[in-house]
C-alpha cells in the first residue's frame, strides 16, 4: 500500500467531461460500435462491449443509443471504419503524453492533436518516444465519502480478489489490478455494495515527475484540450497530478 496518489483529480476530470454531454454521448457510442465490431454483440463474451455498456449507462446514455450502437457495430454497416491509434509526445515540464484516438480520418486528427500540443506548450514525438513508459492495468478508484467498508476491508478484499497494490490518499482508494484480473476484481467489489467513481482499463506510468507554477496550468490545460478533443478516447501522463484550473478554482 501506498499513499501518493492523487486519485481525486481523475475524477474531477471525469465528472466535468460527463458534463459535456452531447461530446461524451458521441464518444460512449463510438467505443461501443467498436468494441462490437472487433468482438461480437454479446456482452456476456465480449468482455470490451460489457465494459463500454456499463461506462454508457454510468455516463447517462440512454438505452435505445447502446443498443442501436452495438446492431451498428456488429453489422458493420455504413461504410464507417475508425482506427485506433495512440499519440506520443511531451508537454510543459517534460511530461510525458500518451493520446489514444479512434478516428475514421487518422490525417486529420494527426493534425489536430499535433496543433493541440504546440498551442498547449508540448511537442508530439515519434511513436514509441513515451509509450515505454507506461503499462496497462486496471483501475478500480472508490471515494472514502462513498465507501461502506473500512480501509481495512478494502484492502483485504482487494487483494483477496487478485489485486496488485491498493493505493490510498486523504479522498480515495485506488485498486490497482493486472489487465487480465480486472474483471474479477472489479466484480468482487460491486458483490460487497462497494460504489466504484472509477473503474477502467487505463495505462499507468512507470515512474512519475512532478511540476509546478505555469508548467503545471499548461500541462493542465494540454489534457484538457486533448481530451474534449473528439476522436480522443483516453489521454495519459506521467505526472503524479495533473489539476485543471477549474479543478483548482472550485477546490480553493
Amino acid at each position: 500500500m501506498s499513499g501518493h496518489s492523487k486519485w481525486h483529480n481523475r475524477i474531477h476530470r471525469k465528472s466535468r467531461q460527463d458534463a459535456k454531454r452531447g461530446a461524451l454521448f458521441s464518444k460512449l457510442s463510438k467505443e461501443i460500435l467498436i468494441a462490437a465490431r472487433a468482438g461480437g454483440d454479446d456482452p456476456v463474451s465480449n468482455a470490451r462491449l460489457r465494459l463500454a455498456v456499463e461506462r454508457a449507462r454510468d455516463g447517462g446514455l440512454p438505452s435505445d443509443n447502446i443498443r442501436r450502437a452495438i446492431e451498428r457495430g456488429a453489422r458493420g454497416d455504413e461504410g464507417v471504419t475508425y482506427e485506433e491509434l495512440a499519440y506520443e509526445g511531451y508537454g510543459p515540464g517534460g511530461v510525458a503524453v500518451l493520446v489514444e484516438v479512434q478516428t475514421d480520418n487518422r490525417n486529420r486528427t494527426a493534425g489536430d492533436v499535433r496543433h493541440i500540443f504546440s498551442r498547449n506548450g508540448g511537442s508530439l514525438g515519434a511513436a514509441g518516444c513515451v509509450a515505454w513508459m507506461f503499462e496497462k492495468k486496471g483501475l478500480l478508484l472508490i471515494e472514502r465519502a462513498d465507501a461502506s467498508l473500512t480501509e481495512e476491508q478494502i484492502l483485504e478484499l482487494a487483494l483477496d480478489a487478485g489485486a496488485e497494490d491498493v493505493r490510498v490518499d486523504a479522498e480515495t482508494f485506488g485498486i490497482i489490478t493486472a489487465p487480465d484480473g480486472f474483471e474479477a476484481v472489479r466484480q468482487r467489489v460491486l458483490d460487497q455494495g462497494v460504489r466504484l467513481a472509477v473503474a477502467e482499463l487505463t495505462m499507468e506510468p512507470r515512474t512519475t515527475v512532478e511540476v509546478e507554477g505555469r508548467d503545471a496550468e499548461q500541462v493542465a490545460r494540454l489534457v484538457e484540450t486533448l481530451e474534449d478533443h473528439d476522436d480522443v478516447s483516453n489521454v495519459y501522463t506521467n505526472h503524479s497530478e495533473v489539476e485543471s484550473p477549474e479543478d483548482a478554482e472550485a477546490e480553493g
